[in-house]
């Protein structure tokens, strides 16, 4: 069986040419005193490594709040989120520096990119992000990804940089996303406190039990716990990419994922992926409202990959536009599709329970047959 698991792991990763990397707060910063110099030095060469494989790296680093925090005089990491902003304000530059410094001992330059998830949720900032990405590459140099602490708010943050790195991932078209962190990948108990957990190898399909059995963050200056990792690994891999959690500060840990080695946790690409339109519709956006649709519809949507017609709506939750995207959930509340609108949260109350035939006639005009079209729906 592991004879057989290293092999899938070998021949998936020789296809491999562009990967994301995320570096955890807690991995690139240890114990949260600043940033760790001789882990970055460590991963500037392994990336140096790669690029002489003719890989493209990009990066998405947590640790602007942590290197921030010390200058601040903040015992632990900051409770409000101006403190945060002003934390990450402080660190970013010396975050940057110090990436500076250690990569191009190597020959090897960086670029800083800030986002937000309004920049990814707007498609022509979205587009625009990835021309960006595109040059950098084209050019050897290593994008440095990080969300915009000083900027974000609670309507733009992406939560995590492990979510953010899914959605990079997703947008520069990544073969391979690996997640650096503190443990050596998931297990099947929580390692810290049960001495019977081991460590699974592969994973094909992440589980509710699975979900339901993630802890927290583990450490006092990262965001992100086993959750988030999953979270992540989901996105990606139903955007059809690989992705792979491991222990980040063993050094050398990163080539020997990279050369097929049994390190950390293999989370295969599903069987069915999503383009990266549907991808970006399901992920990236936030839905502005929710609605609620019978058990017919349920089945002839997640079954028959159908539109959503007028008939099968129950209730609608929330007030929004045409084009936003909504949540589509069955009677008992169970998210299970997201879409973009072709009607507004009114217009849709309105036609609701009735036929395609009678929408121009309740609303005096009317702009398709669907609700939603089965080429902007997708289901979770």
């Amino acid at each position: 069986m592991i004879g057989a698991t290293r092999v899938m792991r070998k021949e998936l990763l020789k296809k491999v040419k562009r990967i994301v990397v995320k570096i955890g707060s807690g991995v690139l910063t240890g114990a949260g005193t600043g940033i760790d110099p001789d882990f970055l030095a460590g991963l500037a060469s392994e990336v140096a490594g790669l690029k002489k494989r003719g890989m493209e790296v990009v990066i998405v680093s947590s640790g602007a709040v942590a290197a921030g925090r010390p200058v601040l005089g903040l015992p632990d990491r900051p409770r409000t989120l101006p403190q945060k902003q002003a934390a990450a304000a402080v660190g970013q530059s010396r975050l940057m520096r110090s990436y500076e410094e250690a990569f191009s001992g190597f020959g090897l330059n960086v670029a800083q990119i800030l986002l937000t998830r309004d920049d990814l949720a707007n498609r022509r900032r979205f587009q625009n992000a990835r021309g960006t990405l595109d040059t950098l590459l084209s050019c050897g140099i290593i994008p440095v990804i990080n969300e915009n602490d000083t900027v974000v708010v609670d309507e733009l943050k992406f939560g995590d940089n492990d979510n953010l790195s899914a959605l990079v991932t997703n947008l520069v078209e990544a073969q391979l996303l690996l997640i650096m962190t503190d443990i050596d990948g998931l297990y099947t108990a929580d390692p810290r406190s049960n001495p019977d957990a081991a460590l699974i190898h592969q994973v094909r399909s992440i589980t509710r039990d699975m979900e339901r059995g993630a802890g927290g963050s583990g450490t006092s200056v990262g965001t992100g716990g086993m959750a988030t990792k999953l979270a992540a690994a989901k996105k990606a891999m139903k955007s059809g990419v690989a992705a792979v959690v491991f222990a980040g500060k063993v050094p050398g840990n990163l080539t020997r994922v990279m050369d097929g080695e049994l390190v950390g946790t293999l989370f295969l690409p599903a069987g069915e992926s999503l383009n990266r339109r549907k991808h970006w519709i399901a992920y990236t956006l936030r839905p502005a409202g929710s609605i609620v649709v019978d058990a017919g519809a349920r089945e002839v949507l997640a079954k028959h990959g159908k539109s959503l017609l007028p008939s099968g709506i129950a209730k609608v939750e929330g007030r929004f536009a045409r084009g936003a995207c909504v949540r589509i959930v069955d009677t008992e509340g169970v998210e299970f599709a997201r879409g973009l609108v072709d009607y507004s949260s009114q217009e849709i109350e309105q036609i609701s329970r009735h036929k395609s035939s009678e929408i121009e006639q309740i609303l005096g005009f009317r702009y398709g047959d669907d609700v939603i079209h089965r080429d902007n729906l997708v289901l979770l």
